[in-house]
């Protein structure tokens, strides 16, 4: 049975799951859905139509699927989608998606959003990722799985960050980062692949060698950057190296940051 704080309003519409728990001057809006043990633990905002996945813990002050901070909204429909298990802090903001975005702003399974971090409309934002205090991921943004956005860092609009990347404490990011990659610097560089990450998922040495040889490839080898991604591809049957070559060939909206570019 759900437990529901007498100052909390559930407008009408709204659908709760089982055991529920609405802390203290909660809003959950008409068109919003909970998923089961999902906890909103006070002052916490569901606006629009949102979906929260079940055991997803909402801190104090977080704003959940209000309209999307851009100009050209015009009220059309749109939707945020939240996945399970995830913990979203203090002040967190999820906006919802724009029709020119596709409608949907996304989050998956298993993250965590740590105090004041913002997600702006369209992102689209895989599993285990954590966005740490005061980072800001523009609109359509792409967060593929266990990626890591340090501290105060800001991620451009458009740009993709390939699975299991990590972006250090106050960086900004005007294009898409390589899987695996290590950015660093204020101006956002290349500086390395995350290999205490990759150490931490188990990711076995034989691979890690192939990506270590694979980023040595694409910071010096002759041609393009596209052109070094493809030979890679030609040369290697590494699963992670391929994952690299695949998200550098399949097209961006965004140019690449490059190993010393």
């Amino acid at each position: 049975m759900s437990k529901i704080h007498p100052s909390a309003v559930i407008e009408e519409g709204a659908k709760l799951g089982k055991d529920c728990e609405i802390g203290p001057f909660c809003v959950v809006g008409s068109e919003a859905v909970l998923g089961d043990r999902v906890v909103l633990k006070s002052h916490v905002v569901i606006a629009g139509d949102t979906e929260i996945g079940d055991e997803t813990v909402v801190f104090s002050f977080a704003v959940l699927g209000e309209i999307p901070q851009d100009l050209k909204f015009k009220g059309e429909k749109c939707k945020t989608v939240i996945g399970k298990r995830n913990r979203i802090r203090e002040h967190v903001t999820v906006n919802a998606g724009t029709e020119g975005g596709g409608g949907v702003t996304r989050i998956g399974d298993d993250g965590l959003f740590m105090a004041g971090c913002h997600i702006a409309h369209d992102a689209q934002v895989g599993d285990r990722v954590i966005v740490v205090n005061s980072a800001a991921v523009a609109g359509h943004c792409v967060l593929e799985d266990d990626v890591i956005i340090g501290g105060l860092s800001g991620i451009h609009q458009w740009v993709r960050i390939g699975k299991g990347a990590i972006i250090g404490a106050v960086t900004m990011v005007t294009n898409d980062v390589i899987p695996y990659g290590l950015v660093q610097a204020q101006r956002g560089e290349l500086d390395g692949l995350n290999l205490v990450g990759l150490k931490r998922r188990g990711v076995a040495r034989s691979d890690i060698t192939a990506l270590r040889a694979a980023f040595q490839m694409l910071a010096q080898g002759e041609g393009t950057f596209q052109e070094r991604a493809k030979r890679l591809g030609d040369e290697t049957d590494s699963e992670y190296v391929q994952r690299i070559v695949g998200f550098i060939t399949g097209g961006s909206d965004r140019s690449f940051l490059t190993p010393g570019g």
